[in-house]
């Protein structure tokens, strides 16, 4: 017997009928004699028709009351849940996130899980091994007793924080793709499913546009060490693939130089030309852009023939691309740039992989092939297990097919 948290995206459960489905992948491994919770994002669309109506209700509304109204999508699903399961003939009950409790941050819209007191679901387990179905997504506040959301992917992060604190044998990820794989096979058809991807692995990619996990679901799978599986609900529910499992570099028997292929689309790039070349001018560029919640990738610094000057290049997500441009030329007194220039039609290909500590040349070899497609770099940045380059959108797919292939990703 195991214990398993199973979580199911929108699309999982965009309908009733999904729902059963959804529900079905669930009975499986209870009458397995698995002890199961189940974490469940809201139906598909429909936390974006509850931001809609905050919207409508107050233009600049009160960040706390959001997130009581759009918590309460999840809230709908787990019930739905709950009752199918019931219907099933399986015990089941649904928690929301102040019931189990999940504490997190008083930053309402982006709250940070602080702890998750699971003891109520593991009685339940005790009891008649009770499934207990959790709303994602959400939790609260221990200083104000009120809902707190996570954000965007937040249901990710959920199911994974309470694996870690039921001290789960495993979680399984269950949305709309059969797995992780070696790039989007909608831009490479030859992409495969990878079996098993190293935690840091699909840190890098998660946060350098791969969509399929959330970020911060990856960060604390990879502390807790809560091995993680990314399944399709869609599989028949007695006959499941076995899907992606997240888990320890040491658990991975072969693994490849390079792993993956991602790319961000959501970049945007800023130069500052002529800037004095002198102590204290990066900190008056990128302090200010920090204090304003600006997050800063991809820097390159060239000092100028003169040596007094240099230019600044950096990237910005395209959301900010406007409040950054309109604050540094709010701080041109300060900086005495000579141009601010902008480009928003750019992306961000990355190659990721362990295997690269190991490995002397992996980018050069990039570099060749893009150049010999005749594809402009804009912008590097590198670190132990990747790279990514800056290049124009127009050539995103030959970047990306390119790189698939001079790695040896492509199915064979």
């Amino acid at each position: 017997m195991a214990r398993l948290v199973m979580k199911f995206g929108g699309t999982s459960v965009a309908t009733v009928e999904r729902i059963k489905n959804a529900a079905r992948h669930v009975k499986r491994e209870f009458d397995a004699g698995h002890e199961v919770a189940v974490v469940v994002s809201a139906m598909s669309g429909k936390t974006n028709e509850l931001v809609g109506w905050c919207k409508e209700a107050a233009p600049l509304y009160d960040r706390a009351e959001y997130d009581v109204v759009v918590a309460s999508g999840e809230q709908v699903t787990s019930g739905l849940m709950a009752l199918v399961l019931q219907e099933m003939g399986m015990p089941a009950r649904s928690w929301q996130g102040w019931q189990i409790p999940i504490f997190g941050s008083d930053a309402h819209g982006s709250s940070r899980i602080e702890s998750v007191d699971g003891a109520g679901i593991l009685a339940g387990f005790g009891r008649n091994r009770e499934i207990a179905v959790c709303s994602g997504f959400q939790g609260v506040h221990s200083g104000s007793n009120r809902i707190v959301t996570l954000g965007r992917g937040g249901s990710d992060t959920s199911a994974v924080a309470i694996a870690a604190g039921l001290k789960a044998d495993r979680c399984d990820i269950y949305t709309d793709v059969d797995g992780v794989y070696t790039t989007d096979p909608r831009v490479v058809p030859k992409a495969r499913r990878m079996d098993r991807v190293s935690f840091e692995e699909m840190l890098e990619m998660a946060s350098l546009g791969s969509k399929v996990l959330q970020v911060r679901s990856v960060e604390i799978a990879m502390v807790h060490r809560v091995p993680t599986y990314v399944r399709s609900s869609f599989d028949d529910p007695t006959q499941p693939n076995p899907g992606t499992l997240i888990c320890d570099e040491d658990d991975i028997v072969e693994q490849q130089i390079v792993t993956g292929i991602a790319f961000s689309r959501d970049e945007a790039q800023i130069t500052l030309r002529r800037v004095a070349d002198k102590p204290g001018i990066a900190a008056a560029i990128f302090g200010p852009l920090a204090d304003a919640n600006i997050n800063v990738d991809m820097i390159i610094q060239v000092v100028s023939d003169d040596q007094a000057t240099t230019d600044i290049t950096f990237t910005v997500p395209t959301a900010d691309y406007e409040r950054a441009k309109t604050l540094l030329e709010s701080l041109h007194g300060q900086i005495h740039y000579q141009a601010l220039q902008g480009a928003t039609d750019v992306v961000k290909v990355s190659a990721i992989g362990v295997g690269m500590r190991s490995h002397a040349g992996v980018a050069a070899r990039a570099f060749r092939a893009l150049s010999e497609k005749g594809i402009n770099i804009r912008a590097i940045t590198t670190s132990e297990i990747k790279f990514s380059v800056l290049i124009d959108a127009a050539y995103t797919e030959l970047a990306v097919r390119t790189l698939h292939s001079l790695y040896g990703l492509d199915a064979a």
